[in-house]
């Protein structure tokens, strides 16, 4: 074999490896992990504005979203990627009022917030309610004096469920 020949071999050899590798990032960043940065106080206390996490993006081929998840979403206000908690499931209905949550005629624990975190409806509303029909959820930021969520833009759905983070 020539030494053309071998030069030719090599180089689609590293085409091979590019496109292996290339197609294997794209797998695993758009099925499996993926990085992401939160921007805003939507979260906090339990994350950090500007701070890194992992999206687990196959968990969700597994196993429906629970309740207490802490997910990022396609925000449907905007279409930008929030991250949010879930708070109701499917057929579940969430009443706020007086600052307390109340999902399924039940105050809601909810050990992730601060004692006494008030969770107020929409607006000047005295109360809400939000009902999860099939395939939806209802989100809300862990800080809710400061967060646009499942209160302004109501139930999201399954689909724009891109995964769950670990804090």
């Amino acid at each position: 074999m020539n030494s053309r020949s071998r030069t030719i071999r090599q180089v689609y050899r590293c085409l091979a490896a590019a496109a292996v590798a290339v197609t294997s990032y794209w797998v695993i960043s758009r099925f499996v992990v993926q990085s992401v940065e939160v921007v805003g106080q939507s979260m906090v206390p339990t994350l950090r504005d500007s701070g890194r996490y992992l999206l687990n993006r196959w968990v969700y081929y597994l196993r429906p979203p629970r309740r207490a998840d802490i997910v990022v979403l396609r925000d449907p206000a905007n279409g930008r990627m929030a991250v949010k908690r879930i708070i109701g499931v499917p057929g579940d209905w969430v009443y706020l009022r007086d600052g307390r949550v109340r999902l399924n005629g039940q105050e809601l624990e909810e050990p992730y917030l601060p004692p006494s975190t008030p969770t107020f409806p929409e607006g000047n509303l005295p109360k809400q309610w939000l009902r999860c029909a099939n395939n939806e959820y209802i989100v809300l930021g862990d800080n809710r004096r400061n967060s646009t969520d499942s209160r302004s833009y109501g139930p999201v759905a399954r689909r724009d469920l891109l995964g769950r983070i670990f804090p």
